[in-house]
């Protein structure tokens, strides 16, 4: 099969499509012709050497989409020729507070989803949603997984409330402002960018600003009369600024820290008198990939794409990924 090989730290630029053995099923796994992968943020940083335990040569990629091929002998036969969209992880454990020690994310060390082939348990396929496009179907799994965490499990976003997503544009906030904005919340954003904001709008954000902008947080306060939910990526030295927006008993749910710890620390004062909850969060269960996939069945929701290539050009699709231009998911198509 052919794939994407990662050999050494380098950037993109150290990604080889190379011709590698076709993997054969265990006997309660399936194997899956992907027909389209899609990148995450982890990927590139991946190919910088910038992750922890790495290790050489890896196929990377988490997310992937195609038709089960071959069924191990003791796998439920019946999933033979489905088309099914995997579980982007391993091993989550028995507690769905949080994953377990053996817990890891496809693409290093098992197989990641930059191939022609995997092989994975049999109980980590799901049927694809049937109003989906492949493209579609593989943007959505670690990208949803998270946002799905985040704002359903973590946030509790109910209807009619208010929710702040930070960062609009990438692929995870995509997924929360689909997540919220179909479960009935008002959604506001903020982004760098005023045409990210405007595509955010565009499936359903209430408002947007600046992150730019001085006063960001106020006014987003003020659009909003306050939130009762903020997920967020970035914490940093506005994280205190970010706290405000939220109303009393409010919960501030973030799933990474682009931005490095507040160097002035948290206001606890603040915290604590008005019943805020900080919540920490990654990835998600099978369970919670079930539900989510589910309700994008349910609610026919279509994910943004923001560009499709070949999985030739797998090079240029990281690199695409530096400049942080891309809204939605970058998707690769195998031949």
């Amino acid at each position: 099969m052919k794939a994407v090989v990662l050999r050494e730290k380098g950037g993109p630029e150290k990604l080889r499509i190379e011709e590698l053995p076709t993997p054969e099923p265990g006997a309660d796994e399936v194997r899956v012709k992907l027909k389209t992968s899609a990148l995450n943020r982890r990927d590139y940083w991946i190919t910088l050497g910038l992750y922890p335990a790495m290790s050489y040569p890896a196929i990377i990629g988490s997310d992937g989409a195609g038709v089960v091929d071959k069924v191990g002998a003791v796998a439920d036969q019946s999933l033979q020729g489905r088309e099914v969209v995997v579980y982007p992880a391993r091993a989550w454990g028995d507690n769905p507070v949080a994953f377990g020690r053996d817990f890891r994310v496809l693409g290093m060390p098992d197989q990641g989803t930059f191939a022609e082939f995997i092989c994975c348990p049999a109980t980590d396929v799901r049927p694809r949603p049937a109003h989906l496009t492949w493209e579609q179907s593989a943007a959505v799994p670690l990208a949803g997984l998270t946002s799905w965490r985040a704002v359903m499990t973590q946030a509790e976003v109910k209807p009619g409330q208010k929710v702040l997503i930070t960062g609009a544009g990438s692929g995870v906030s995509t997924f929360a402002i689909l997540w919220a904005v179909n479960h009935g919340a008002d959604v506001y954003v903020t982004s760098g960018s005023a045409e990210k904001i405007e595509k955010a709008q565009a499936i359903g954000a209430r408002g947007g600003v600046s992150y730019k902008d001085a006063d960001c947080y106020q006014r987003i306060r003020e659009m909003s009369g306050g939130v009762d939910a903020i997920i967020d990526s970035a914490g940093g030295d506005g994280l205190n600024d970010v706290l405000d927006t939220l109303n009393p008993g409010g919960r501030y749910v973030f799933f990474g820290a682009t931005l490095g710890n507040p160097s002035q620390g948290l206001d606890l004062r603040k915290l604590f008198f008005r019943h805020i909850r900080i919540q920490g969060t990654t990835m998600g269960t099978p369970a919670e990939f079930r539900a989510m996939l589910d309700f994008v069945s349910a609610k026919k929701i279509v994910p943004v794409v923001d560009r499709v290539l070949p999985m030739s050009e797998a090079v240029a699709a990281h690199k695409l990924m530096e400049t942080f231009s891309q809204t939605g998911k970058i998707v690769l198509r195998n031949a």
